[in-house]
């Protein structure tokens, strides 16, 4: 009789370890938050998304203030995404955490799948390159901010992903092109890309034309109806924010030199595991260039059109939060130069023990790090902006005007009407958003009742009040100087 062998055959799906790991991560984030404070998310423009969520859940209606219309939030498709937690009653936390991680998951999966298209001799049981995306500290803490941060990543990277790849499929890069638009608007980045691919790789004229126009076709069909919406709520064909942001960091330029700009936009590439990566990132670039991979090039164009657009226009302040989308086609291009590298037979073993071993130590140390800074991120939003809602909901009347430049809590708790003074609900300030003097005038005209601020952010407005409420606490593990007020202005 043959001897039966008692040895396993049992091999987990990638893709499963993925989403397991992913899920591990987001949970360990939300447990130091809890741990140090409680839980919450890290940026007040969280509870903006929530706001307009709910209100589309529960009223049907696009406003942040029931019965007014508004372009207020930048991304629709996170809204709607989010509005279902509010139909299912998962929401404001659960659902947006459950969101965070499914996002989290593809784009891990993605990044698996691409490398191992790409590197024939990467056949792992274990899904190194997944685990490192689901690891990165900068794309967990966009999967717990309650931001569409990391959805817009990921429509990046399939996009930039195919066109690497080869792929010809001109009207579904263009639809998804279209479709990262109602995401975020910057999207429309993505279509310079797809154009770029169609006119260098066709061989043919004819090719190319029919190239362009579907993609053309693709991309419009969702973009017109993103104008569309934009226009029937402002009047504008970009939401509020498109124009407000950059009105409000105007004066930025001048606050700073070029190279303190420089360093504020790259530390936050460098200051994360991705410096492991490094070298594979060079030996890639070199590579693509080489071989004239139009599809892989024209991702390179686009992550120094995309960072440089916003260096140009914004800080990067909140851990980069606004390049972050362009993380995931870096650490792509990083994981094909190293692990070509490694797999390759003229690979050192020591070389290769070692990068593994500093990757991963790298994931785990950014990572501890990055929880703990979520947390802190986490109370500071709680501690100044939720804990400020809560005292305006129970000590002023419902009907009183608020002058308000962090909405997002605050819009969510209490249901005072709100003049904005970030131009994202309000655009009639953005053209005098920093004029002091202007902002009274206009204050005045509209009867505002009270204002509620960062008395540093508006010295001229605030420094002949006396504020009626200091947010912030005794327990104070971040040490805030600077507490969110409100002051009586009539």
């Amino acid at each position: 009789m043959a001897r039966v062998s008692t040895a396993s055959n049992w091999r987990v799906d990638p893709r499963l370890v993925i989403a397991i790991v992913a899920l591990i991560v987001v949970g360990f984030y939300l447990f130091v938050s809890a741990s140090i404070f409680r839980i919450g998310f890290p940026l007040d423009d969280a509870w903006i998304h929530l706001t307009y969520a709910r209100n589309l859940a529960e009223h049907g209606e696009w406003a942040f203030r029931l019965g007014e219309r508004s372009a207020g939030s930048t991304a629709p498709l996170w809204t709607v995404l989010l509005s279902i937690g509010f139909l299912l009653g998962l929401a404001p936390y659960i659902w947006t955490y459950f969101l965070g991680w499914v996002v989290l998951t593809l784009l891990g999966i993605l990044a698996e799948n691409i490398v191992r298209k790409r590197i024939e001799s990467y056949k792992p049981r274990i899904p190194w390159v997944g685990l490192f995306f689901v690891l990165a500290w900068h794309l967990t803490w966009s999967a717990v901010s309650g931001m569409e941060t990391l959805l817009h990543g990921f429509i990046a990277l399939a996009v930039l992903g195919a066109l690497m790849d080869g792929s010809r499929r001109y009207l579904t890069l263009g639809l998804l092109a279209g479709l990262s638009v109602w995401v975020r608007p910057d999207g429309l980045t993505l279509l310079g890309p797809i154009l770029f691919t169609a006119i260098l790789s066709e061989n043919s004229w004819s090719a190319r034309g029919k190239a362009i126009l579907e993609t053309l076709i693709g991309f419009g069909a969702l973009f017109f109806l993103y104008l569309l919406f934009n226009l029937a709520l402002s009047g504008n064909p970009m939401p509020n924010t498109f124009y407000a942001k950059q009105a409000e960091y105007e004066t930025f330029w001048h606050s700073k030199s070029l190279g303190e700009r420089i360093i504020e936009y790259f530390l936050p590439i460098i200051a994360s595991p991705f410096i492991a990566l490094i070298p594979g990132t060079i030996l890639w670039l070199i590579k693509i260039f080489r071989e004239k991979n139009w599809g892989a090039i024209s991702g390179v164009i686009w992550f120094i059109g995309y960072i440089g657009i916003y260096f140009a226009r914004l800080p990067a302040y909140q851990h980069g939060r606004y390049i972050i989308p362009a993380l995931p086609i870096l650490y792509l291009w990083g994981m094909l130069g190293m692990l070509e590298f490694v797999t390759s037979e003229k690979a050192n073993k020591r070389i290769v023990f070692l990068w593994s071993v500093l990757t991963g130590v790298l994931c785990l140390i950014f990572g501890l790090v990055a929880a703990r800074q979520n947390a802190y991120d986490v109370y500071l939003i709680e501690s100044e902006m939720v804990l400020t809602a809560n005292w305006v909901e129970q000590n002023i009347p419902s009907d009183a005007l608020l002058a308000v430049h962090d909405i997002g809590a605050l819009g969510y708790y209490v249901q005072n009407p709100i003049l904005d003074l970030a131009g994202l609900i309000t655009p009639d300030v953005v053209p005098f958003i920093r004029d002091e003097a202007h902002l009274a005038e206009y204050l005045a005209a509209n009867s505002a009742d009270y204002l509620i601020v960062f008395a540093s952010e508006y010295p001229n407005l605030t420094s002949k009040r006396t504020p009626v409420f200091i947010a912030g606490l005794e327990y104070d593990p971040v040490g805030i100087e600077n507490d969110m007020k409100v002051y009586k202005w009539k």
